[in-house]
């Protein structure tokens, strides 16, 4: 597949925050771009049913799964069995390359979600369809948004946690760039610029937005605890390093 080549590209979970913006850079290169999500007006699919999958994927060279669900129970429908029903639509309608998104280190920390997205690789690295998978830090977006909530009650009760935080736009735009290339069936690790404690990035939070909300440092116990707090959801090794960090992505009014 060259570069070069206007792709057809359908992009599950095209109206999230990763989706949108995988969505318009994908645009911006001049491909075409199928939004595929349940309130899609041209292309409404379920995933956890495989409602609408055929029509929406009939000839397209590329699909980005960039779809997501947190609930325990919605989380297996949709990133699990979700995604099987995806691949055997893919095969049935001969895409050649399905983009998959996760998370640097998810099998390094074992809570729900994490292992329902080492699940989920699992099933598109045996599927039917070639692969590369994206790994991803934590967006910008989800820090602020675990921020933000935390701030109304007064408090920002946070234990330590390294991270490794990446602007969403910057994951889109390495995402674009593997959707243009052959499949590796391999991963692609993307990562922030800085590794840096959940209990700093909580300080440039409170500075930017002029907050007094209160610090509550909390110890978080057993196996979670301490892999937070050893960085398994950083890297030193990424393929592609984002440029902006927190601090700067806080400055530009986000």
């Amino acid at each position: 597949m060259n570069a070069q080549e206007n792709l057809t590209v359908a992009v599950a979970g095209g109206t999230g925050t990763l989706g949108r913006a995988v969505a318009e850079e994908l645009r911006g290169r001049g491909h075409r771009v199928r939004v595929l999500s349940r309130r899609s007006a041209e292309y409404p699919v379920d995933l956890t049913t495989g409602e609408g999958l055929a029509e929406a994927l009939a000839g397209c060279d590329v699909v980005v799964d960039a779809s997501n669900s947190t609930s325990p129970k919605g989380a297996k429908a949709t990133l699990v069995d979700g995604e099987r029903m995806l691949l055997a639509a893919e095969e049935k309608a001969g895409v050649g390359h399905h983009v998959g998104i996760s998370i640097v280190g998810c099998e390094k920390v074992p809570i729900g979600y994490y292992r329902t997205k080492v699940a989920q690789e699992g099933v598109v690295e045996s599927g039917p369809v070639d692969w590369t998978t994206v790994r991803a830090t934590q967006f910008h977006e989800l820090v602020a948004g675990v921020l933000a909530p935390l701030a109304r009650s007064g408090l920002h009760p946070l234990p330590k946690a390294r991270l490794q935080p990446v602007a969403s736009v910057e994951v889109a735009h390495a995402v674009a760039d593997v959707a243009e290339r052959p499949a590796l069936r391999g991963r692609v690790e993307v990562a922030g610029p800085e590794i840096v404690d959940l209990r700093d990035l909580a300080l440039q939070w409170r500075a930017a937005h002029r907050s007094r909300v209160l610090p509550v440092p909390v110890v978080l116990p057993g196996t979670v605890g301490r892999a937070l707090r050893a960085g398994a959801l950083t890297t030193d090794r990424a393929d592609v390093r984002g440029t902006t960090t927190f601090g700067q992505w806080l400055m530009a009014g986000r």
